[in-house]
């Protein structure tokens, strides 16, 4: 499944837009069949102000596209785990984060 470009969503009095944000990972690998993980997929990305949210995306009836705000921590689990199709650099997803060599 493709993201919306158009999909906004208004929580306490702001505006999250699809269109105004930057796209930073999702979970639509290509199995060689189709890019739906169960028919579900999930993207994160960052609004020009630094929120971060997931936009969840479902083929199943009854099921409606959701926009959830998550933390800074909660963006780095999803982008390190699940969300492992990265469209943009660790660095650019979350500049103020410092690497440490393991």
């Amino acid at each position: 499944m493709k993201p919306p470009d158009d999909f906004i969503r208004i929580i306490k009095k702001k505006r999250y837009s699809v269109k105004a944000a930057t796209l930073l990972a999702g979970n639509d690998f290509w199995d060689g069949h189709n890019y739906e993980r169960k028919g579900r997929n999930t993207f994160l990305y960052v609004s020009p102000r630094g929120q971060y949210f997931t936009l969840s995306l479902s083929q199943w009836q009854g099921e409606k596209t959701a926009l959830e705000l998550v933390t800074p921590e909660e963006a780095i689990g999803l982008f390190e785990s699940v969300l492992s199709e990265h469209r943009v650099k660790y660095a650019e997803a979350f500049p103020d984060v410092n690497i440490e060599d393991g």
